[in-house]
């Protein structure tokens, strides 16, 4: 713009400064600006997904859409988000542009997370596939409102749930992940994707884990020994 214009860094600034106090641009982050078209003036900035692409290449960042704002491309409405989530390999802090709030996670290993690309309004953004987000939903089982509300979204995943790719990006991820996914894809009717899956945890998986890790254990909760698990709280899926 600087070079277009002809003008100082004060100069542009400036000018940036004019235009976001009406509204017509937005700065989700510093340094990092979006048009806002009429149609989302009263939100004051562009969608998440909208921009996410941008940002993250404008950061040289790797990234991708997470957990229930994956959910959401994947037709699991039951719970809309309040934050878009994105997974990156570091910390970033949240971001609040106008009425937009987007959160991040740090995946581990996330460079092998499947994912694929989902067309938006203003091009394609990245999005964990189907099977990861069902596996990520596990391991960040506190980010989307706990154990329950997990397995109440993946009970709208699990038809579309590919076996063989479900085995593939649990290895992504700890074992204990793949083991309380398991559980759950037994308890929402989902047995017959687990095949492969269970495979994995029998050779990777030495100890029983707590279902719900950090909860209470005193020494007496049921074990699931097809998943070894140790049932230490009990899960409700919504229907």
């Amino acid at each position: 713009m600087r070079r277009r214009l002809a003008v100082s860094p004060a100069a542009a600034r400036l000018a940036l400064s004019r235009l976001a106090k009406k509204g017509l641009i937005a700065g989700p982050a510093r340094g990092f600006y979006v048009v806002v078209p009429p149609e989302y003036r009263r939100l004051g900035c562009l969608p998440a997904e909208q921009f996410i692409p941008a940002l993250m290449a404008h950061l040289d960042q790797h990234y991708y859409a997470a957990l229930l704002s994956a959910s959401q491309f994947y037709g699991a409405a039951h719970h809309r988000p309040q934050t878009f989530q994105v997974a990156l390999a570091g910390y970033r802090r949240p971001i609040s542009c106008g009425r937009v709030a987007v959160s991040f996670i740090t995946r581990a290993r996330l460079a092998e997370v499947p994912t694929q690309s989902v067309n938006t309004p203003r091009g394609a953004i990245r999005v964990s596939s189907l099977e990861a987000t069902a596996v990520d939903l596990v391991g960040y089982e506190k980010r989307v409102g706990g154990l329950s509300q997990a397995a109440t979204v993946i009970a709208e995943l699990a038809e579309d749930i590919h076996p063989e790719r479900l085995a593939a990006a649990a290895r992504t991820a700890p074992v204990s992940w793949a083991q309380r996914l398991g559980y759950l894809l037994d308890l929402v009717g989902a047995a017959d994707k687990t095949s492969p899956l269970q495979r994995d945890v029998r050779q990777r998986a030495r100890d029983a884990v707590l279902l719900v890790p950090g909860g209470r254990d005193e020494g007496r909760a049921p074990r699931d020994q097809r998943w070894r698990l140790r049932i230490n709280s009990e899960v409700e899926v919504e229907t």
